[in-house]
């Protein structure tokens, strides 16, 4: 079906549009007559008649390229978050090319280098058309009026994303998050929903709670179950998918990259996944509560939240894409995460003794999930599925370099050098595929080394004093 073709514009767009049955009724209103039922058919009628105004009324997630044949130039878009992968890079005449995957540049390009979420490209410029992060006054809502209003854009973030051509599967870990939005779902449907969770042979804490899950909202669920040499059979592959070599990132990809590539083998009929990526960013995670004040934790909220595409959005799609499934990720609804965004810190801070209480209060005396889901104390998704993973991530790591191939990164790699045997592992591995590449990444994911408890060498909540019982 694609490209699209309209007056000589052409575009290609790896996206989905949500609402736009509205937007196609109104294009028709206009004389425009659609050739298909693609969301995707609404992008050239709309830039006709909006231009480049046209990305701020998407209610989607997306990558873009338009050819524009009046200007005879590219014009490229990213959603705000950043959702859907997208690169860019200049050839030798200075040409610029765009893909959705960074190893499709390399030869092509010199650096290739990530899109900037929330923009487009035109005429030589990047221009930002939305900052989700952006500070804006704060809702005068307090507890109550804040958690309905959450609830209530959670629900619809939920409902729209159900909208799909293909059969739609749920990665449930058993945390709040995921049990969330496959506890909404199934509410929603009116045939048990398919969950799917992984977890070690030996020490998955996700297995025991996503059944339980499961088993309270009356899905069809199936367990994927890994070990020691799966995982360390699957690294470079992992890493060769993701194009990064940040720790956090590829540990907990092991689990989500093996998880889709079980549900592709088995169950090749599912075609989209819903997730419960980004709620940490924008609701706190273990380490924001250390944050000295309410200022400090928004903006390390607004940090996260404009880094996502570097860690958990680009993990999800990488995961799930590579194995021919489409991520849809619900707590990166743009209406959701705009009202989130502009709850006063001093209600969204843990002063409650919980993490997160506005997320589970919103959902609290319902039926949606049990109390102990509810308010269970939050797992890191690669020690989830299991602590075991991620030791024996290190210990193979231990097992092939020396202290002195450590010590040897520091003049090999002068650019956010390897500090861990086990980030050493990584970088080799990224480099491999991605020779000369390493400034597509920003930086390692750490909690705020700057607040104290927070000064931490791994970056796994574990070592936090305040890890939950959950984790242990």
């Amino acid at each position: 079906m694609q490209p699209f073709e309209l007056d000589g514009n052409y575009v290609i767009c790896n996206g989905e549009l949500y609402g736009f049955k509205p937007v196609r009724e109104e294009l028709r209103a206009d004389g425009y007559k659609f050739l298909s039922d693609s969301d995707c058919e609404i992008i050239l009628p709309m830039y006709r008649k909006y231009g480049t105004e046209m990305f701020e009324k998407l209610d989607a997630e997306f990558a873009m390229v338009i050819y524009d044949k009046e200007e005879d130039d590219l014009v490229a878009a990213r959603d705000p978050i950043g959702i859907r992968p997208l690169f860019y890079g200049y050839d030798k005449a200075g040409s610029i090319m765009f893909a959705s995957e960074a190893k499709n540049l390399i030869g092509l390009t010199d650096e290739v280098k990530p899109f900037p979420p929330g923009h487009y490209y035109k005429g030589g410029q990047f221009i930002c058309y939305r900052d989700l992060a952006e500070r804006k006054p704060y809702s005068k809502d307090g507890v109550e009026d804040a958690s309905a209003k959450i609830k209530e854009l959670l629900v619809a973030g939920i409902e729209k994303r159900l909208d799909a051509d293909a059969p739609v599967g749920f990665l449930l870990s058993g945390g709040l998050d995921s049990s969330l939005v496959c506890a909404v779902a199934q509410k929603m449907m009116d045939k048990p929903i398919k969950t799917f969770a992984i977890g070690m042979n030996e020490d998955a804490i996700d297995l025991k709670y996503a059944k339980e899950v499961a088993d309270y909202i009356g899905s069809e669920h199936h367990e994927i179950i890994i070990n020691k040499d799966i995982v360390l059979e699957s690294l470079e592959e992992v890493v060769a998918a993701l194009g990064t070599y940040d720790i956090t990132t590829i540990r907990a990809s092991m689990g989500m990259y093996l998880i889709c590539k079980g549900i592709k083998k088995e169950f090749p009929e599912v075609r989209v996944l819903l997730t419960g990526e980004i709620s940490d960013e924008i609701f706190g995670y273990k380490y924001t509560d250390f944050a000295p004040n309410a200022e400090e934790f928004q903006l390390e909220a607004e940090k996260r939240l404009r880094e996502l595409y570097m860690y958990d959005v680009l993990r999800a799609d990488r995961c799930i894409s590579v194995h021919s499934m489409e991520a849809r990720v619900p707590f990166g609804d743009l209406a959701f995460v705009d009202y989130v965004m502009s709850i006063n810190p001093e209600i969204k801070m843990n002063k409650y003794n919980k993490g997160k209480y506005l997320l589970r209060h919103a959902f609290e005396g319902d039926d949606y999930l049990p109390y102990d889901i509810l308010f269970r104390e939050k797992a890191a998704f690669s020690d989830a599925v299991g602590h075991s993973m991620v030791y024996y991530l290190k210990e193979y790591a231990n097992s092939i370099y020396s202290d002195e191939d450590l010590e040897n990164a520091k003049r090999k790699y002068e650019y956010r050098t390897p500090f861990t045997k086990e980030s050493l592992l990584y970088r080799d591995l990224f480099e491999k595929y991605y020779p000369g590449q390493a400034e597509m990444i920003v930086d390692f994911w750490m909690p705020n080394k700057n607040w104290e408890g927070c000064n931490v060498n791994d970056p796994s909540a574990r070592v936090l004093s305040n890890y939950g019982a959950s984790g242990i």
